[in-house]
């Protein structure tokens, strides 16, 4: 059990970008944000890019899986075990597949790697698996962030609805009106992925350059947009569907062959303005315009990217540093912050944020021994 009160917990987040694993330090009572602490990466490796990159799409049992938890396992127990400060941890894993809607089978969601492990190895408690109990329930399972949001714009001292825009490998929002009580309350958040954003352009560039991103959004700079491919991509039934929704890492799987006769840079300027269209879309949903959107995640330093946005959004695009967050590690701190409710036994989503029916705490929690 958690000792009363404020507590530090460390979160974790290893994305659909495939990059390497997150972790963050933030203090909390499940409630408020008191305080943010130290945080720290751990990049895989080539190889254990590639086991991941392999085990994409796959369902527990299938080949290859049991080796990116592995892979997950051991990325996770190095990096946590430098924050001994936390009394809990956020143990998101590694999405390999998501399908809610029980497109290929029954409704589900795979995360990669056991938090049971983690909580041997780490001699601590570990929550994980956040996302299942919200699916079984007849929601999404995705995105797992607003109800942190929501305490973020308090955290900020924002007095008026803003939107919190994470740019991974998939594009996330959640729009918030921190005027409410609390994330529960009807009105206070609302929130979906906006489509494709990093994980085409990565995707490109790994092919075609053997480069892991566009760095900055330089090669996109260079390029025209193929408007013919852009407005095929807005075509996608994913656009007329009504949120909350989420989406797959491989729902847009065509998005390279849209692309496949283009030069690199105009190839990489036509998946970024896509991943810029797919959000300003998005915008048609918000219960009452923004005051402003705060980036957070990659997509915040790819230039070319946040001019695409800026010219397609009527309200100021803003890096989340600017409210004094940490764009790096925001998704990191949020599964800190979720540990910590559901060790309360507080929701950590709702009808406006995954669709589930009713308020609902996620999360297995496992104990060391």
């Amino acid at each position: 059990m958690l000792k009363p009160g404020p507590v530090w917990a460390a979160g974790t987040m290893s994305g659909t970008s495939l990059d390497g694993v997150d972790a963050a330090l933030v203090l909390s009572d499940g409630e408020r944000i008191l305080d943010f602490g130290r945080s720290d990466y751990r990049p895989y490796a080539p190889a254990e890019r590639d086991i991941l990159h392999a085990a994409l799409g796959r369902w527990p049992g299938e080949d290859g899986v049991e080796a990116a938890a592995e892979v997950v396992e051991t990325a996770h127990a190095e990096i946590l075990s430098g924050l001994s400060e936390a009394s809990i941890i956020g143990f998101h894993g590694q999405t390999l597949a998501h399908d809610p809607d029980g497109r290929q089978g029954p409704r589900r969601t795979h995360q990669a790697g056991d938090g049971a492990v983690l909580a041997e190895v780490l001699g601590r408690p570990v929550v994980w698996d956040f996302r299942s109990s919200d699916v079984e329930m007849g929601g999404q399972g995705a995105p797992l962030a607003p109800f942190f949001h929501f305490a973020c714009a308090k955290y900020a001292g924002l007095d008026a609805p803003a939107v919190f825009l994470n740019l991974g490998g998939v594009g996330n929002v959640t729009w918030v009106d921190p005027r409410q009580a609390a994330p529960e309350m009807p009105g206070a958040v609302l929130a979906f992925d906006t489509g494709p954003a990093n994980a085409p352009i990565n995707d490109l560039m790994r092919i075609r350059r053997k480069l892991d991103q566009d760095e900055g959004g330089a090669l996109a700079l260079e390029g025209r947009v193929d408007e013919a491919a852009l407005q095929g991509f807005l075509e996608h039934r994913y656009f007329l569907r009504m949120p909350p929704k989420s989406l797959d890492r491989n729902d847009f799987h065509d998005m390279l062959a849209r692309v496949s006769d283009l030069s690199d840079a105009d190839a990489a300027a036509t998946l970024t303005a896509c991943a810029a269209a797919a959000v300003a879309r998005g915008g048609e949903h918000y219960p009452i315009p923004p005051s402003a959107i705060y980036v957070t995640g990659g997509g915040r330093l790819n230039a070319a990217l946040m001019v695409a946005l800026q010219t397609r959004m009527n309200c100021p695009v803003q890096p989340i540093e600017d409210i004094g967050l940490d764009g790096d590690m925001l998704e990191a701190q949020a599964f800190a912050y979720l540990a910590v409710r559901v060790a309360r036994g507080l929701p950590t989503s709702g009808p406006s944020t995954t669709g589930v029916g009713a308020l609902i705490g996620g999360g297995k929690i496992s104990q060391p021994g």
